[in-house]
């Protein structure tokens, strides 16, 4: 028989978690969404807590700190941490009130889209048939159309608003919800306990409210938290283009505008709501595709 070396590596040590500290918490990056969930948890206390946070009114204007550049530059002074745009408000106060923005109009806009689109994907998955082919034709026109040349014609007719703005996202957003939805229900009304439900006298809202529902939900929450990075992007171009939330009320796409005619001498006036507006999309898009992988038992068995 052959004699096994004592001094042959272990290769199950070698495979298995590093140990210590600092494998701790690369393991702990890696498994939760820390860094997601810390910048979602600044952006919803400066929205709630806007006025405590920012140091001025988002509105004041100063005209002898016009263009102020930030405290740590030449010239700079830490009254203004960040400088201050075209007509001396402070670039950090603005941004601070422009999360409140922001979530008010991306949040509105979802939840109402993820009403009506899961109801409208739940009747045309269970239904089947003409009504499905009819319900599927509208949800492809809605995609054939261009969102932002659509929003563009829309807000210059009815006006830019609050209500006008959520009211462009929302025609735009439900059809994602409708579309997965649809294809879930597909699926889980062939089941055995919908079949029984079904034999056992239950209502058609029943069914759907009590049986179906609750198999969807998981897709209802990650659709949702894919979809509010884009609708907060869509919001910020739509500012940037002078038909989003109109002024004086702090906008993180208008604030972009204001600045991008002065990127070589007041960089900061478009750079830092531009940061902001960068964060928070990647922080939305990686707590979504984190809550995708928790909620999908094949890609846990793969870690």
């Amino acid at each position: 028989m052959q004699r096994v070396d004592a001094e042959a590596p272990d290769f199950a040590q070698l495979l298995r978690p590093a140990a210590g500290r600092w494998g701790r918490l690369r393991n702990g990056l890696r498994r939760w969404p820390i860094f997601p969930v810390f910048i979602l948890a600044m952006l919803l206390l400066m929205g709630v807590f806007a006025e405590l946070m920012a140091p001025h009114s988002p509105t004041k204007a100063t005209l002898s700190a016009r263009r102020a550049p930030p405290m740590w530059q030449e010239g700079g002074s830490s009254t203004y941490i960040l400088g201050a745009d075209l007509q001396g408000r402070d670039i950090l106060s603005r941004i601070i009130h422009g999360s409140r923005v922001s979530l008010t109009v991306a949040g509105s806009a979802i939840v109402i889209g993820m009403v009506f689109g899961t109801g409208y994907g739940l009747i045309s998955g269970y239904f089947g048939g003409w009504i499905d082919e009819i319900l599927m034709r509208i949800v492809d026109v809605f995609l054939a159309f261009p969102l932002i040349m659509a929003a563009l014609v829309i807000l210059v007719v009815f006006g830019a608003s609050y209500v006008s703005v959520i009211g462009v996202l929302v025609l735009f957003s439900w059809v994602s919800f409708a579309r997965q939805i649809r294809a879930e229900t597909l699926a889980l009304k062939e089941l055995d306990y919908v079949a029984l439900a079904r034999v056992a006298g239950a209502s058609t809202p029943r069914i759907l409210i009590r049986h179906i529902l609750p198999g969807v939900t998981n897709t209802v929450v990650v659709v949702a938290t894919l979809h509010v990075g884009s609708l907060i992007l869509t919001e910020s171009v739509l500012s940037y283009l002078g038909v989003g939330i109109p002024p004086p009320t702090p906008a993180w796409g208008a604030m972009v505008a204001d600045g991008r005619n002065y990127l070589a001498s007041s960089w900061g006036i478009a750079f830092f709501p531009g940061i902001a507006i960068f964060v928070t999309v990647v922080g939305f898009n990686f707590l979504g595709d984190w809550i995708r992988d928790f909620l999908d038992p094949r890609l846990r068995q793969l870690e």
